[in-house]
């Protein structure tokens, strides 16, 4: 059995801890759901675009919920102990909805690609038969890839105090803990990584780089605005994924000297801020988002338009 830690030093003060955690989930679990319901029963949503953005509340809600047994765990009911079965699944989701959250953001900078660079043709290069054999391929992509090396996890012995710095599994720490030598799981999780995600963005500053070329060629600045507002939601959901990612990548693959709390805070930047952030960000940034959520609290067509410009 793993042993699961919160907050060193701060055990006393864990309950209190666990309010901004639970303020988190709130935000993440509804807001996803949220957008789940707008978008299928408001007919004028179903697009791709909207299905997309689907996919992406889908993989939120599966993220948040890979971590919410063992964190509710530890700060409400002081558990910290994991099975090692249980610690696979909970890494294999957490891995698996963290790539699919990469390939999403890049399916949806195609689209917005598809829709500045090429709009006379988007309906016919985007059409919903076509997002679903994506939607498949990018749901399929992370767990087919993960199965090999959390797998091999399970053939090693582990030796020493058995103690994770996280109140979730992940397999950059469980390997550290095992007896043997784990050259291939480190380098195939490497490459699986600079395959994956690395490759998901430098796929995604393409995409905006081939956008900003053709909005700098629009006639007037207002077509340039509206051109580029079309992106500003999924650009701030690709930062609010990509630089938590990022930094904890770079802390674990190099930062060993770096104190248990900023590994602590990285990991949980990057696990719990994007799933709460993006349906936040997709409400305020997207006007017909804006209207449907307008419309089920009752407010009026000129409500949702003030708010929207109170965030422009």
């Amino acid at each position: 059995m793993f042993y699961l830690s919160s907050f060193p030093g701060l055990e006393a003060f864990k309950h209190w801890i666990f309010i901004p955690f639970f303020l988190m989930y709130l935000v993440a679990i509804s807001g996803n759901c949220l957008i789940l319901m707008i978008i299928k029963t408001s007919p004028r949503l179903h697009t791709p675009m909207y299905y997309l953005l689907s996919l992406l509340a889908l993989t939120d809600l599966g993220l948040s919920m890979s971590t919410l047994p063992t964190t509710v765990g530890i700060f409400w009911f002081n558990y910290h102990s994991i099975y090692f079965g249980a610690c696979q699944i909970q890494m294999f989701c957490i891995h698996s909805f963290s790539f699919m959250e990469s390939a999403v953001l890049l399916v949806m900078s195609f689209d917005r690609y598809v829709a500045i660079c090429h709009p006379l043709r988007y309906s016919v290069i985007i059409t919903g038969e076509r997002v679903i054999r994506i939607g498949l391929c990018v749901i399929l992509r992370g767990p087919v890839a993960l199965i090999p090396i959390v797998l091999l996890l399970k053939a090693f012995p582990y030796c020493g105090p058995l103690v994770l710095s996280h109140s979730f599994c992940l397999h950059q720490e469980v390997i550290h803990l095992a007896c043997v030598d784990t050259t291939f799981n480190n380098l195939y999780g490497l490459s699986l990584v600079v395959y994956t995600v690395m490759l998901d963005l430098v796929l995604i500053a393409l995409s905006y780089g081939f956008i900003l070329y053709t909005v700098a060629g629009l006639a007037s600045q207002e077509e340039q605005i509206r051109a580029f507002q079309t992106c500003t939601s999924h650009l701030c959901a690709v930062l609010v994924f990509f630089v938590p990612m990022t930094g904890l990548s770079l802390v674990h693959r190099f930062g060993k000297n770096a104190p248990p709390a900023v590994h602590l805070l990285m990991a949980n930047i990057y696990l719990f801020v994007p799933p709460m952030l993006n349906p936040v960000i997709y409400s305020i940034k997207t006007k017909e988002i804006r209207r449907a959520i307008s419309k089920l609290l009752g407010f009026g067509k000129d409500n949702s338009e003030s708010w929207g410009e109170m965030h422009h």
